[in-house]
C-alpha cells in the first residue's frame, strides 16, 4: 500500500512539474487567439494523415507527431509555429520536441481540433 501511495505522489509531482515547465515555452491559445495569428505562422496539424483527410483547419500542413523528427527541415525557426491535434496532447508533445530542437515561438490550440469552430477543409 505504501508503495502505491509513493508512486501516486511521484506521478502527481512529475505531472505538475511537467505542466509548469511546458508553460514556460508553450503558448496555449484559445480559438480566438489562435485565429489572430495562425495565418502569419506555420500552421501544423500533428494528427495522422487519415485524421487530417477527414477534416483540418484551412491552410494547415500535416506533419504527424510520429514523423516530426524526420520532417523538422520543413519548419523554419524564425517563424511562429502553431500546432494542433485532436485534443491537445499530441501537439503538446510536438511542442516539447520543437523546444528541444531550438524553436522558440511555439503555440498550440487549447482543446485541439475537436473544439475548433472556424473554417475547415475536407
Amino acid at each position: 500500500m505504501e508503495v502505491l501511495v509513493i508512486g501516486l505522489v511521484v506521478f502527481i509531482g512529475f505531472s505538475i512539474f511537467r505542466y509548469y515547465r511546458q508553460r514556460s515555452f508553450l503558448n496555449v491559445l484559445t480559438e480566438e487567439q489562435f485565429k489572430e495569428g495562425y495565418r502569419k505562422a506555420q500552421l501544423i496539424d500533428v494528427r495522422e494523415p487519415q485524421e487530417f483527410e477527414r477534416g483540418h483547419i484551412l491552410g494547415a500542413r500535416n506533419i504527424p507527431l510520429t514523423q516530426m523528427k524526420q520532417r523538422l527541415v520543413e519548419l523554419r525557426k524564425d517563424k511562429p509555429v502553431y500546432l494542433y491535434c485532436q485534443s491537445g496532447s499530441r501537439s503538446a508533445r510536438a511542442a516539447e520536441l520543437l523546444r528541444k530542437k531550438g524553436y522558440t515561438n511555439i503555440n498550440h490550440l487549447k482543446g485541439g481540433f475537436k473544439k475548433w469552430t472556424g473554417k475547415i477543409k475536407y
